[in-house]
């Protein structure tokens, strides 16, 4: 028996309600309410697209458990921020701008698994075969065991799935695939979570390791529902600036490993290579001796990177200056700016004030607050600083330096450079012994810092 409805659903977190709201009373965004006609058919049991067991409860003492195996991708990078490589079973959701490189990298990922004997299929629902081997022809991403389809239907899908038997699949994208039983468009909510539920039975029934193409907002979170983000094992987003030609895979859920760890590629005609020494990178083209410019040293999680962040301090003839800020947290800048003012006298009512992070790079934790305060005083004393120095530290409001974690690994990184100095809180100093060609200067107060980056 089948019975036609109409409902809404909110396109930013899946709310689902029988009449148009123009606010949704799920997340109160506006005007993202959109009509959907379903059928829905009544059968005994629950839906077909829920993955069920028949296992019964078991005291969790009793539960066998053991070490996941994991597969290896053959891309360094890739495997850091999944933990330690791609686990079977696991339904994995990738997305990223359009042109950021999301496609070249799954498709480089299933060349080098298909090399190492592992069957892959490439399911497209986006280019045809023949595009898609002119682009694997470029990147050199040619192998027997890699099998592509162009293909949007979820039956024949299963189908090529069943037939080809495949130990890890990947769907390009998720909003291009459609149930024949839904009757609303493709990468409707309703089509996007239905999909998503049929391949998470697929992945934990038959143990394939899977990987989702996500198209993203405007506002760069993944279009669909907020509910595909939970009904998956783990999301990367693939993060880059157009005009920059390093790109940032980020994981910001893993039910498998860390969420802190990232992965740092450079585009080139050739597909994305692996950036294996960051910060190296990052500070090749750094100018030396010059007012505003610093270097710190932040965490990702497990790996120190140094970035150079630079700051320019400039007079404004407008009643209100301009604050901008490129790669670090508009409203901590807006705090630093505070504390020098207040704390260090400095007038800069009058003054716009530019931080940016050299080479597209963002950086949230607050150990980046002692940079940004010596960038800013230095580019409005127009004092150069030290080219061999790196800085880090939190600061508060009252212009005290705090401690963060893993200083130890922050300085064997900036020695590793050949820095000579590093300029840290006093209170990150104990518990670890400093490598012993660069020197560590302690600082309680962002004034001490200043009087030892500036001398």
């Amino acid at each position: 028996m089948v019975k036609v409805k109409t409902k809404f659903y909110c396109t930013e977190c899946g709310y689902e309600t029988p009449k148009w709201y123009g606010k949704c009373p799920g997340c109160g965004s506006w005007n993202t309410m959109v009509e959907e006609t379903e059928k829905v058919v009544k059968t005994q049991g629950l839906t077909s697209g829920i993955f069920h067991t028949k296992e019964k409860p078991l005291p969790i003492i009793n539960i066998e458990s053991g070490q996941e195996p994991r597969i290896q991708t053959g891309i360094a990078e890739l495997n850091r921020v999944l933990g330690g490589g791609v686990v079977p079973g696991s339904l994995i959701l990738v997305g990223g701008d359009p042109g950021i490189g999301k496609s070249t990298l799954l498709l480089q990922t299933s060349h080098e698994m298909a090399r190492a004997g592992l069957r892959v299929l490439y399911i497209s629902g986006e280019e045809s075969t023949r595009q898609t081997k002119l682009r694997a022809e470029r990147l050199g991403a040619l192998s027997a065991e890699l099998y592509v389809l162009c293909e949007s239907s979820m039956d024949n899908i299963e189908e090529a799935i069943d037939q080809i038997k495949p130990d890890f699949l990947v769907i390009d994208s998720i909003q291009t695939v459609y149930l024949a039983e839904v009757t609303s468009a493709p990468g409707s909510v309703s089509q996007v979570r239905e999909c998503t539920a049929r391949f998470m039975r697929i992945a934990k029934g038959q143990g394939i390791a899977t990987v989702l193409v996500g198209h993203v907002t405007k506002e760069g979170a993944i279009a669909g529902p907020r509910m595909l983000e939970h009904m998956v094992d783990c999301v990367l987003y693939f993060e880059g600036e157009r005009h920059h030609s390093y790109r940032l895979l980020r994981a910001v859920k893993n039910r498998f490993g860390s969420t802190n760890e990232i992965g740092i590629f450079e585009m080139n005609e050739a597909g994305l290579t692996e950036v294996a020494n960051p910060s190296e990178l990052f500070l090749s083209e750094r100018p030396l001796g010059v007012a505003g410019s610093t270097v710190v040293a932040s965490m990702e999680g497990t790996r120190p990177m140094l970035v150079e962040l630079q700051a320019l301090i400039a007079s404004t003839h407008f009643p209100s200056p301009r604050r901008m800020a490129t790669g670090v947290d508009h409203n901590r800048m807006n705090l630093i700016i505070a504390v020098l003012e207040k704390r260090m006298g400095m007038f800069l009512q009058n003054q716009d004030a530019y931080v940016n992070l050299a080479g597209g790079v963002k950086l949230d934790e607050p150990a980046v607050d002692l940079a940004m305060a010596v960038s800013i005083a230095s580019s409005f004393r127009d004092l150069p600083t030290k080219p061999y120095d790196v800085i880090f530290g939190e600061v508060g409001l009252t212009g005290e330096v705090r401690a963060v974690a893993r200083a130890e690994q922050r300085v064997k990184e900036a020695a590793k450079l050949g820095f000579k100095r590093v300029i840290l809180p006093e209170k990150s100093m104990k518990g670890w012994n400093s490598p012993k060609d660069i020197q560590l200067i302690g600082v309680n107060t962002v004034a001490d810092a200043l009087a030892v980056a500036l001398d």
